[in-house]
């Protein structure tokens, strides 16, 4: 898959920047050349001895080498490769290029690039967490730059919680599907994923039983055909490597992030969001008084997430909603599904059947309905892998 591509590898001063050199070697077996940069910090945590040995390749360090700036310059060092790559891509790293900053060598390769970027975050937590990371994440997706990760798992500082560094299989398979040929490449596509969880104490929660199977394969289906993919997800299961993404909880945080994601070629909204979250969610522990009577509960709706999508003014070319319905006596699963792809303003509908005797919430198979201005579409019951096949090829031929 990565045959005599050219990779400019810029290795960020963190802790995981030790995993660069699995990722060098991974890259290298697949048949990539790696050009390796290395920032002052990097050289805190991995030697340019070890780097270049994997690399088998010089690395390339000091912006001020006149050798170098005879024999290559940092211009065409930043032109030879066919993707640069950030790994890992810091903090300090990530507001530096956020401001178009060219202090030393690898943020002038990237100011001086003509190719595209992608980047790793990874940091500790509070960290990531930070408006400051969040408003410079925003800019770099603005820009066009790619993100992978970061996930959420245990960090060397003894913290817990997103800002990890993806893990190397998973960058190698972001870089393998950006140099995927499909008919969607060069397309970015949004995709939502997975219940959401709304508060009702720091222990409990109102959700649903939607396990995201279904969003998860159509992302990986997407990115298959070439796509960049932005997949948001509430807590479910494994997201697909390869693809850009952004864990959320709540309905409000899953807004926040699909407005942060856009623009985007297309959006498929597959989440299951709650329709209703509590308003007066407590702060601490909720317990039993003896009375025999639960504590009163104030519901306010939640944002509707496909409708502000569909009315936003960087709405995609095509949005295609999902409609999970169980039939019942006041209008069957299509009829529901049509009235609500009015309602919304979306391209498409995807509706099915969710009734427990149906086995498909939670399930590995689905049996869809495609409703868009042509009629209704009925598919035949399929594996959810298979159904996010046809729904990608057919979001490819609209958007070709």
């Amino acid at each position: 898959m990565l045959t005599d591509k050219r990779i400019l590898l810029v290795i960020g001063g963190g802790i995981a920047a030790f995993k660069a050199l699995d990722l060098i070697r991974r890259l290298r077996e697949q048949g990539a050349h790696v050009t390796p940069v290395l920032t002052a910090a990097a050289e805190q945590f991995v030697t340019p001895l070890s780097v270049s040995a994997l690399a088998a390749s010089k690395v390339y360090r000091d912006l001020f080498d006149l050798t170098d700036e005879a024999e290559m310059g940092h211009i065409e060092l930043s032109r030879a490769a066919d993707l640069v790559v950030v790994v890992p891509a810091t903090a300090n790293l990530m507001g530096r290029m956020a401001a178009g900053m060219a202090d030393d060598l690898a943020t002038t390769l990237l100011m001086a690039t003509d190719k595209p970027v992608m980047i790793v975050p990874a940091m500790n937590v509070r960290m990531w967490q930070h408006p400051a990371t969040q408003r410079n994440l925003a800019t770099l997706r603005a820009d066009g730059i790619r993100v992978v990760g970061p996930d959420e798992g245990p960090m060397a500082c003894g913290e817990f919680g997103p800002g990890r560094l993806a893990e190397v299989p998973e960058i190698v398979a972001a870089i393998g599907a950006f140099f995927a040929d499909g008919p969607l490449k060069g397309r970015h596509v949004l995709v939502t994923s997975g219940p959401t969880h709304e508060p009702i104490d720091p222990v409990r929660y109102i959700a649903n039983r939607s396990s995201g199977a279904q969003g998860a394969a159509i992302a990986a289906a997407l990115r298959d055909l070439g796509a960049r993919v932005s997949f948001v997800t509430g807590p479910a299961e494994v997201p697909p490597e390869g693809v850009e993404v952004i864990r959320v909880e709540t309905a409000r945080e899953m807004l926040a992030a699909v407005e942060a994601a856009l623009p985007a070629d297309a959006a498929v909204m597959a989440a299951a969001v709650a329709d209703w979250r509590v308003a007066n969610a407590s702060g601490s522990k909720m317990k039993k008084d003896g009375s025999g009577k639960a504590p009163p509960l104030d519901f306010a709706e939640n944002p509707d997430i496909l409708r502000m999508v569909c009315q936003s003014p960087q709405r995609p070319r095509l949005v295609v909603g999902f409609a999970a319905e169980t039939g019942d006596a006041q209008g069957d699963v299509v009829t529901h599904a049509t009235a609500k792809r009015t309602r919304k303003g979306c391209d498409w509908i995807v509706a099915n059947d969710v009734s427990p005797a149906t086995g498909i919430m939670g399930g590995s198979e689905n049996a869809v309905t495609l409703i868009s201005e042509a009629g209704a579409e009925p598919w035949p019951r399929l594996s959810k892998a298979e159904t996010a096949r046809r729904l990608a090829h057919r979001i490819a031929e609209a958007l070709a």
